[in-house]
């Protein structure tokens, strides 16, 4: 079988990339070579979220994986037949929890079991990636619509820098998924939230200051959140909040704000509410970071899925372009009255 070769300074030029292509390699059993691994990054080359969701893709079929080493620009990819083994990753970084999910969602739930990943080490919060409470309040909810399922259990939060959380992900097979319909945009029929801190701060009250943040922007634009305040144990300090609006259309739209050192809790509350809030006021049934995480699913819905976004973002251009690579399946964008509707057809 040819070998699928990918530059991976193209377009958005990052992790994505890896991500998307390994778990699409595992999938259609096609070869990869990837070369000029992030380099659009100021530190070029693997990180360990991304060596460490690599590696599991290849532990869980069998496949052989060369130039798999931190900072390496290359790697070559053969994979081997998809089996449902558990899983044991060790993150020795504040390394995303939330991107090693995106890594494993594809490749796990086509094993023809179920798969159990047990994490030890990274962050449930951090860095440029999507926090674990938004990827288990947004994103699994809406690839629930598609008969995907998969459950996220937080055993022990980790942040920034020496994250040291501990995770158990329960990904379920399918053969077909349903095609993905996010098209109108309904009301608001609620707003939940998380804010999360550890318990280094619960003295400072961290985790109320951010959630009332939060509420009080909301409740300028006459917005009611129920945002409710956590402390968790985490081996070093830090904080987050995540927020989700459930549509009556059935669509769900979030937002997160990350905690750092000098920055203060209401600015973190602030900053997601205000997120939320531009995600609403776009009008569109997906929120801008929701679009390029759904696509590879999309890609495996037979017939034609459309969804509603405020734009095509470098992300989502991207995983267009890989997932192109490995199935036939063609993707356009097309004016709506506000926003963009992308479709996925699977040819």
């Amino acid at each position: 079988m040819p070998v699928v070769e990918i530059d991976g300074s193209r377009l958005e030029g990052g992790g994505q990339i890896i991500r998307t292509a390994v778990a699409m390699s595992a999938v259609s059993g096609k070869p990869l070579h990837i070369f000029n691994i992030r380099a659009n990054r100021k530190q070029p080359g693997l990180k360990t979220q991304h060596l460490e969701g690599i590696k599991a893709i290849a532990t869980l079929c069998g496949g052989e994986l060369k130039g798999a080493v931190l900072g390496s620009k290359e790697i070559f990819f053969r994979p081997g037949k998809l089996q449902p083994k558990p899983l044991e990753i060790t993150i020795s970084t504040a390394g995303s929890i939330g991107l090693i999910f995106q890594s494993l969602k594809l490749p796990a739930a086509q094993a023809g079991k179920p798969v159990t990943i047990n994490i030890k080490g990274g962050a449930t919060f951090g860095k440029w990636s999507p926090p674990v409470p938004y990827t288990q309040n947004v994103l699994i909810p809406i690839l629930e619509r598609m008969g995907y399922k998969a459950e996220i259990k937080i055993n022990k939060h980790g942040f920034y820098p020496k994250g040291g959380a501990d995770v158990t992900m329960t990904i379920q097979p399918f053969r077909d998924l349903k095609p993905l319909k996010l098209l109108k945009v309904g009301k608001v029929k609620e707003i939940e939230g998380m804010s999360i801190a550890s318990t280094h701060l619960q003295k400072a009250q961290v985790a109320e200051r951010q959630a009332q943040a939060a509420a009080t922007v909301l409740k300028q634009k006459g917005l009611k959140g129920k945002i409710t305040p956590h402390y968790v144990d985490s081996v070093c300090p830090g904080s987050g909040i995540t927020l989700w609006a459930k549509m009556s259309d059935g669509s769900v739209i979030g937002s997160d704000g990350l905690g750092e050192r000098g920055k203060p809790s209401e600015k973190v509350g602030k900053e997601a509410a205000t997120k939320l809030l531009s995600a609403l006021k776009s009008g569109t049934a997906v929120d801008p970071h929701l679009s390029d995480q759904i696509l590879p699913m999309m890609a495996f819905a037979p017939g034609t899925s459309s969804i509603l976004v405020p734009e095509v973002t470098m992300h989502a251009k991207t995983n267009m372009w890989v997932i192109q690579k490995f199935r036939n399946v063609g993707f356009q964008s097309r004016p709506a009255e506000k926003g963009l509707i992308v479709d996925c057809f699977v040819l």
